[in-house]
């Protein structure tokens, strides 16, 4: 069960997951808020229940949920983000609650849950350090989706629809435009890359929207780099982005506690420069299978890009590694083997 409104990468995760699951031949349904974001992509193969999920708090919504659960009699509830766990509540001896957290949230919504997964090693010690029971916190990462490429002539027409040199270098960043994703410093770092290297314009495609959408337009506006500057809106499929993405950057600071963007960018085959905030510090590796920098460090990002740009047998092995690793230790198989193995561990076999 998910109660989010908005659709970002925690809602892709979901959606993924679900997938995984179904084809598992897991008798799995999904819980998504009636009307949301997430309500607009196709589910249609999935066991999906529209709820309310009004607010954290309201009873219809409980009420809602504790009806659902009720006529499915599941062994096991999982609910994502805080406002599906506030409104789950379930006694010991009925189906075991899992709460599945992907970042440092305020923990007195999650703490009536019987067991916890975190999708880092970091988030699982700080659960345990902040009190929860460390034989009921479970670390599983996340998998990316094996990419789907499309047609050649597909891509040239997304290349036409943003008007995108046929020989520009192109840079991707998705993300929702919020604090933390780093956004600033991400135009500040284009301001100071060269228009072209070898020969080659350099553009950014910035793939997603939010709250400081118009903000950073103004920035970039400033900063003279409008014209480099690509908004290509949210898309609920990126993969034909980093299809045609020569370059992976991600830009995030401290906040962010996972990042797909690298299990994407790895899962494509692409070389990536990402900062080095606390889910990347535990994933990524510099020089091996990414390029990696510190967070809110606009010269070292432009540096970064730059460098990689200009080393193509640099890029090559960056991604080559990475896919290695996302196939090895992020693949979809094994991730999913190890929630089984724990679903299965929880409900007694």
């Amino acid at each position: 069960m998910v109660g989010s409104k908005a659709l970002g990468g925690a809602e892709r995760w979901f959606v993924r997951f679900g997938n995984a699951l179904a084809e598992r031949g897991a008798p799995a349904e999904l819980a998504i808020r009636a009307g949301s974001q997430l309500d607009r992509v196709d589910l249609s193969h999935l066991a999906v229940h529209r709820l309310p999920f009004l607010t954290v708090w309201d009873p219809i919504s409980r009420a809602a949920v504790s009806r659902l659960i009720g006529r499915l009699k599941p062994d096991i509830v999982q609910t994502y983000m805080g406002r599906a766990t506030r409104l789950t509540r379930l006694r010991r001896g009925g189906p075991i609650h899992i709460a599945r957290l992907g970042g440092y949230y305020k923990l007195h919504p999650y703490r009536r849950a019987h067991a916890w997964i975190g999708n880092t090693k970091g988030l699982c010690d700080w659960l345990v350090a902040n009190g929860l029971p460390a034989d009921r916190v479970f670390h599983i990462y996340n998998f990316a989706d094996p990419p789907r490429p499309v047609a050649t002539d597909t891509l040239a027409a997304i290349r036409r629809e943003l008007g995108l040199p046929m020989d520009a270098w192109v840079l991707m960043t998705p993300g929702r435009f919020v604090s933390f994703k780093g956004h600033r410093y991400l135009l500040e770092a284009m301001a100071r890359l060269p228009a072209a290297i070898d020969g080659r314009p350099v553009c950014l495609v910035l793939l997603g929207a939010g709250v400081l959408g118009q903000r950073l337009r103004t920035q970039a506006l400033h900063a003279g780099v409008a014209g480099r500057v690509i908004w290509a809106g949210w898309r609920t499929e990126p993969g034909p982005f980093y299809q045609l993405a020569d370059l992976v950057v991600f830009p995030s600071l401290e906040e962010e506690p996972m990042g797909n963007v690298i299990l994407e960018a790895w899962s494509w085959s692409k070389p990536l420069v990402t900062t080095l905030f606390r889910g990347a510090r535990e994933i990524a590796r510099h020089g091996e299978d990414a390029w990696c920098v510190p967070c809110a460090d606009a010269k070292a990002l432009a540096q970064g890009v730059e460098y990689v740009l200009r080393d193509p047998a640099l890029g090559t092995a960056l991604a080559v590694r990475g896919h290695q690793r996302c196939r090895d230790e992020f693949g979809r198989e094994s991730i999913m083997n190890q929630y089984l193995d724990l679903y299965r561990h929880l409900a007694g076999g």
